[in-house]
């Protein structure tokens, strides 16, 4: 499903995540959960790629540490529409027209 545009070798570090920044780098920064107290600080170049992005994908650094690009699943494509159930009519109650009463007002 996802292809390999360039291949980095990072290995990865327990408590960091890494990331693909505007520039096309490979960066990482610390992981809010990841082990600890979050230490405020700039991001890292791990790498410098220069990954030149298309729209519609999906660019991410894989298991092996290279950077890959897969196509992002879009909502409401034609396929899923014609699957789905066609949609039923809402229900009507007995008690439409009526509007509650409380007791001071029945006085």
């Amino acid at each position: 499903m996802a292809t390999k545009i360039a291949k980095t070798q990072i290995t990865r570090e327990r408590g960091w995540l890494y990331y693909l920044d505007k520039n096309g780098d490979v960066s990482r920064t610390r992981m809010a959960r990841g082990g600890g107290r979050v230490p405020k600080g700039k991001p890292q170049r791990i790498a410098k790629v220069g990954v030149k992005r298309e729209n519609g994908f999906l660019y991410f650094v894989d298991k092996d540490g290279d950077v890959a690009k897969a196509k992002m699943a879009r909502p409401g494509s034609r396929r899923a529409s014609s699957r789905r159930a066609p949609k039923r009519a809402p229900r009507r109650t007995a008690a439409r027209g009526r509007t509650k009463t409380t007791r001071r007002a029945r006085r």
